[in-house]
Formats: C-alpha cells, sequence, structure tokens
C-alpha cells in the first residue's frame, strides 16, 4: 500500500506551492501529480455539489482525487528510498481532514506554512478576483460576506478569513499528532532564509541538506481593473464557469484562457490593502495571533501591525540589508 510519508497541510497562499516547488527538485522526493489531490478532504465519496457552489467550484471539484485507490495509485511510481509526499493546503484548515489523516497514516510528517493572516486573505482574494470568478470587488466587503457565502456552499478557498485562523487548526492538530511529527514554518522564512529553511525541512524529512537551496518561481499573480469592458469578462468567465462543470475541466481552462488574457492586460497593479481594512481584519485575527504565540512561543506581533508584507515578488525585489527584522 503507497501512501504519502509527509503532507503539506497548509495554509492556502501562504507559500505552500513554492515549498511544494522546491521539494520537487530534491531526487530523494517523490510528490506526484496533481499537486493538491484534495483526497482527505473527502470520505471516498465525490464533493458534494452543496459545498461547492462558488463560482467555478463545481468544474474544480471534479478533479479530486477522492477514490482511494486512485490516491494510492499516486505514489507506486515512487523511486525506492524516496520519500513521499503531496500538498494539499486545505487539511490544517479541516478538522475532519485531520482526523481521517491520523486514522490512515498515523505516522506521517506534516509540514505547515505560515502567512500573516491578512496578508494571506488578500492574496486569497486577489487570486480569485484576477482569474475573473470573485464578484465583489472591495475586498473587505467580500470578508464579510464570508458567512453568507459558508451558508450557500461556496467552497473552502472562499473562507478569506476563517482560513488564516491557524492558532484553532493547530490546537486541533496537536490533539491528533505528536508535535515532533509537525513542522511549523512561517512563509518570512521561505522568502527571505529559502537556503536555511530547506535545510531544516530537509532534516525535518530525514532527507539530505544543501540539495535544494532557492525557491523557484512560482504562484505569479495577474491583477485585473474593474472598468465596465472587465466587468463583462468577468460576468463570461463566472458564466462560462457554470458551464464548465460540465466538461472536463481541461476543456473549460482551454476555453477562458482568451477570456482571462483579456482581462489580465499588461500595466495592472494590484493596489496596496488600505490601512483602515487591515486594522479591522487585524482585529478580528488578534484573538488567534494570541493563541497561536501561546502555543507555538513564537512572537508574531508584526502581524498586529498597520503595514503588511507585501507579494512573493515584491518581497524578493527587496534588498536584504534593508529589511527590518520584523518583516
Amino acid at each position: 500500500m503507497a501512501l504519502p510519508d509527509f503532507l503539506v497541510i497548509g495554509a492556502p497562499k501562504a507559500g505552500s506551492t513554492a515549498l511544494h516547488a522546491a521539494l520537487a527538485q530534491h531526487p530523494q522526493v517523490f510528490l506526484p501529480t496533481p499537486k493538491e489531490t484534495k483526497h482527505f478532504l473527502t470520505a471516498g465519496v465525490p464533493p458534494s455539489c452543496t459545498s461547492q457552489r462558488g463560482p467555478g467550484d463545481a468544474h474544480s471539484a471534479q478533479e479530486w482525487i477522492w477514490r482511494r485507490d486512485e490516491y494510492e495509485r499516486l505514489f507506486d511510481g515512487a523511486p525506492e528510498g524516496t520519500v513521499r509526499g503531496e500538498s494539499t493546503p486545505f487539511y490544517l484548515w479541516d478538522r475532519v481532514s485531520q482526523r481521517r489523516i491520523h486514522s490512515s497514516i498515523p505516522g506521517v510528517k506534516l509540514i505547515a506554512v505560515l502567512r500573516d493572516p491578512v496578508d494571506r486573505a488578500y492574496s486569497n482574494w486577489t487570486h480569485l478576483w484576477a482569474d475573473g470568478l470573485e464578484p465583489e470587488p472591495d475586498f473587505l466587503t467580500a470578508c464579510r460576506l464570508e458567512p453568507e457565502r459558508i451558508a450557500r456552499g461556496y467552497a473552502p478557498f472562499w473562507r478569506y478569513v476563517e482560513l488564516g485562523r491557524y492558532g484553532e487548526q493547530l490546537a486541533h492538530l496537536f490533539e491528533l499528532f505528536p508535535r515532533e511529527q509537525v513542522y511549523v514554518l512561517r512563509y518570512k522564512q521561505l522568502i527571505d532564509k529559502p537556503a536555511d529553511t530547506l535545510d531544516s525541512v530537509a532534516a525535518f524529512l530525514g532527507i539530505d541538506p544543501g540539495v535544494v537551496s532557492a525557491i523557484p518561481g512560482s504562484n505569479v499573480s495577474h491583477w485585473a481593473r474593474n472598468s465596465p469592458r472587465d466587468r463583462v469578462l468577468r460576468r463570461a468567465i463566472r458564466g462560462g464557469a457554470w458551464a464548465g462543470s460540465f466538461v472536463r475541466p481541461q476543456a473549460w481552462r482551454r476555453a477562458s484562457e482568451p477570456l482571462l488574457s483579456a482581462l489580465h492586460r499588461p500595466g495592472a497593479e494590484r493596489p496596496p490593502l488600505a490601512v483602515e481594512a487591515r486594522r479591522e481584519l487585524v482585529a478580528g485575527f488578534a484573538d488567534d495571533i494570541a493563541a497561536l504565540e501561546r502555543l507555538l512561543g513564537w512572537d508574531l506581533q508584526d502581524w498586529l501591525s498597520d503595514s503588511g508584507r507585501g507579494t512573493y515578488a515584491v518581497r524578493k525585489s527587496w534588498d536584504p540589508s534593508s529589511r527590518d527584522a520584523s518583516q
């Protein structure tokens, strides 16, 4: 029976894709395709249509690897002596997934990458906005709509706020798994000190350090304006995503490429998050950040500040000698 030796369990838009891409370069690591199987989000049945009602959710759900035999076959090709892994960043958020993982592979090693929860939420909204799926042009309003969207059955990726409550998520995880099986790191470690961080991850996984020292560029986000022309394109994309739920996801993606190219015109840059919006969200995260500090013994006061840390591309462009230690 081929099952993973480790899982990158979260958080979404917190660097899990960058870590996955880096680990994929290590000759002692085997990572299957697709990257996000979402297997443990299921109970051996297809994802329910009642929980896939957001724009684009239904066609994405077709790609979940819900059959156990199909999931196991993903790891059959792992060369002898390699460690097998997969990355589904929603496992950290989903308590039921955590229990399924513990039941199936109790000795598995787990890696969680955490990012400033407001930055993470803004990146999450940006992703869906730039893909033409998010109909709400104001980020803070979209966050306020979260309870309503959950009630309507939107998929997990629409939970901008809830996905960033890491204190609650890790507290539950530590009830199931001993802490020595869980490696928690911050997004800033991946960006600011990639070689040291990747060596630490390698040591945790029991593979050779010093083999991979850089994070490949990945998850490059586009931006899209909100002109009348763009609003027409967005409606077409959302309508096409609904129609795409009745065909193979690859077919919809090919069909949507011209619309996305038109939406992602050159010169459009993502605006910084307004201080007032950040303050409102920080206030909502403060209790969970405090709980996370107690749980991990970390100082996370920089997450309570009025300014975020920016996108991956912005952070990589900074001069390391001028970075504030809190960034």
